[in-house]
């Protein structure tokens, strides 16, 4: 029978499911998100820029193509639609709509689609866009519906429906009151269907005024951490990818919980990761004779007869004292369920008790759910403001899962900060920083070593400073995933060559010599012994003439019988190493159904024991 510790997670396990939880892994999506972009095609988004600016229709294809991009790579399962309206040709659903071409319906993005977009880019791009769509009279109304059905169509569940408008014009009907009016009823129906409406404005001569049309056809905010209606309209490629990034991916919580201030006080909170570790997606195994994906299924036999064991048929055990204590599947959550999941007030603290060493893994974010429970952000906003002006933090216990283990955790305040633009670059809340246990503090003994001199720490510092510069880790990117993923773009797209990188963790040797001079020269004579070379190699050390240079194997460590059965007596056999198990199998013809430690073991007892 397998082992109780076996149901629980080990060392490894425990770090995984850590990550999991900071990434957000085991958040159950309940649908997908999907996002229809809604440009404008008229005359005016072709006209070209001041100094060889690209026109706004070819900042928007660029803008596209990579949103394409970053839904293959973090999100395929998303849909995405490009509609443009304002067309001469029409190419709709059942044609209902004229002047408005859907250029690609509602689905998954794929290699095919960032060809297409990228066949729009550029000069030629605009000529094919004269060629195939044309530009004619707008009607956004009709275009609006189009997106509605394209909406109406899909028979899979969506958790977010999204759709951006990209245009330079402000009055896209001319003053047309009739079209007008149409839009906004269509604009107020798709948002009753759940649909969040934003405009990306372009910039046109004269400036962009959205009070004129647009500011009653968009959604206002979701929550007070969305970006809002930007007044000013976007001038360069950065400034619009900005705000499509902060807008095209919904905000998911890695779990909501109830943060108890008190008896019957409850505040509903949602956790979220601010940063998750990027990595290279798993590999997918395909049947080889039609590259079809597999999907593997795990069975348990009896080791005895051979039969198939339901769920129902397992329980979980452990040897305590030379007896097998058996317990339920119940039985073991039931242990170690220490209380429902949620967030416990247990008191305030100063700021300078939380120490830097306290930091043992990654911070969550803690925001408001006013949606889960009336009230609470306007609590959670009044308590965000006494621990700041009191500069203190909160002391918590928190479960963040159901059968989770309790966690102490310290909520650190932290200010809205927008930049110039008005963009939000830090909101409001607190960050849950986790503590740790007395039992995760470590005694470390450090190696000593002769102390440096004050003229060589005094060398040091003047490097140091000589270096610094001013950190960003969103400025930094993996080169090794840039590359898988360049190389999976090379290959979908059939380009020739993969796009080179530029890998930004390299130091840059030649600025950094030239911002130190000599510096380096006066710090190595200062600390190494004379004409010392760092790249010189070590000398290699002598074989000994007994060992004939390799190293001496290890003899096989035996046991007799009679050691064995004490052992098994007295439930000792744990101790023994798993090669010293083995070994006493192959001595008295014991036949194991595996090679994990606890199988020998079980097998030595029942061969031993009787």
């Amino acid at each position: 029978m397998a082992e109780w510790n076996a149901f629980y997670r080990n060392e490894d396990e425990e770090e995984e499911q850590e990550e999991g939880e900071q990434s957000g892994e085991s958040y159950r999506i309940t649908g997908r998100d999907s996002l229809v972009f809604l440009v404008d095609a008229s005359k005016e988004m072709f006209i070209k820029g001041e100094d060889g600016q690209p026109s706004n229709f070819d900042m928007t294809m660029q803008v596209v193509r990579s949103v394409y991009m970053s839904k293959i790579i973090s999100s395929h399962r998303d849909l995405v639609a490009l509609v443009f309206y304002g067309t001469e040709q029409s190419k709709n659903p059942r044609n209902s709509f004229k002047h408005v071409y859907v250029y690609h319906d509602l689905d998954e993005p794929g290699a095919k689609r960032v060809q297409d977009i990228d066949s729009l880019r550029g000069e030629k791009g605009a000529q094919l866009a004269a060629e195939t769509m044309g530009s004619r009279e707008t009607s956004l109304g009709d275009a609006l519906w189009c997106c509605a059905n394209l909406y109406s169509d899909i028979k899979l569940r969506l958790s977010h429906k999204r759709l951006m408008i990209f245009t330079c014009r402000d009055e896209p009907h001319g003053g047309d009151s009739v079209k007008d009016r149409q839009a906004r009823t269509k604009a107020g129906d798709l948002k009753e269907t759940g649909v969040v409406i934003d405009l990306m404005h372009l910039m046109k001569p004269g400036g962009f005024n959205v009070s004129l049309f647009f500011c009653d056809v968009i959604s206002p905010p979701e929550d007070e951490s969305e970006l809002g209606l930007q007044e000013e309209p976007c001038e360069k490629l950065d400034d619009l990818q900005k705000r499509v990034r902060a807008k095209e991916q919904k905000k998911r919580a890695m779990a909501r919980l109830n943060l108890c201030l008190g008896v019957g006080l409850n505040v509903a909170v949602g956790i979220y990761a601010t940063a998750v570790t990027a990595r290279k997606p798993s590999a997918i195994k395909l049947y080889r004779e039609t590259n079809e994906p597999v999907r593997s299924k795990t069975r348990t036999f009896h080791t005895q007869t051979g039969s198939l064991l339901l769920p129902s048929e397992i329980k979980k055990a452990q040897v305590y004292g030379n007896k097998q204590i058996v317990m339920e599947r119940d039985e073991v959550d039931a242990i170690k369920k220490f209380d429902d999941p949620g967030l416990l007030l247990i008191g305030f603290k100063p700021m300078e008790k939380l120490k830097l060493h306290h930091h043992i893994r990654p911070a969550v974010f803690l925001y408001p759910e006013e949606d889960q429970v009336k009230g609470s952000a306007c609590l959670f906003s009044a308590l965000l403001k006494k621990c700041s002006e009191r500069n203190v933090f909160a002391l918590c216990r928190c479960i963040a899962r159901r059968n989770y283990p309790p966690r102490f955790v310290a909520l650190v305040p932290q200010h809205e900060e927008v930049d110039e633009g008005n963009a939000q670059i830090t909101p409001p809340g607190f960050n849950v920083i986790y503590l740790p246990y007395a039992d995760d503090f470590r005694t470390l003994d450090p190696p000593h070593y002769p102390a440096a001199s004050q003229v060589q720490v005094d060398k040091m510092k003047e490097i140091i400073s000589k270096l610094r510069f001013k950190y960003r880790s969103d400025a930094f990117e993996n080169p090794v995933i840039q590359q898988h993923y360049r190389n999976l773009e090379a290959l979908a797209l059939d380009m020739m060559a993969p796009e080179d990188i530029e890998d930004l963790i390299m130091p840059k040797v030649e600025q950094i010599d030239c911002r130190l001079g000599p510096l380096v020269d006066e710090f190595k004579d200062l600390v190494y012994p004379e004409n010392y070379n760092p790249e010189s190699k070590p000398a290699a050390k002598r074989k000994t003439a007994d060992s004939g240079g390799g190293a001496e194997k290890k003899p096989k460590v035996e046991v007799t019988e009679d050691e064995l059965k004490v052992h098994v007596q007295n439930g000792t056999l744990a101790k023994l190493t798993v090669p010293v198990l083995k070994e006493a199998c192959k001595q008295f013809g014991v036949r194991t159904a595996g090679t994990k430690k606890q199988e020998l073991i079980d097998a030595l007892v029942a061969r031993l024991g009787s």
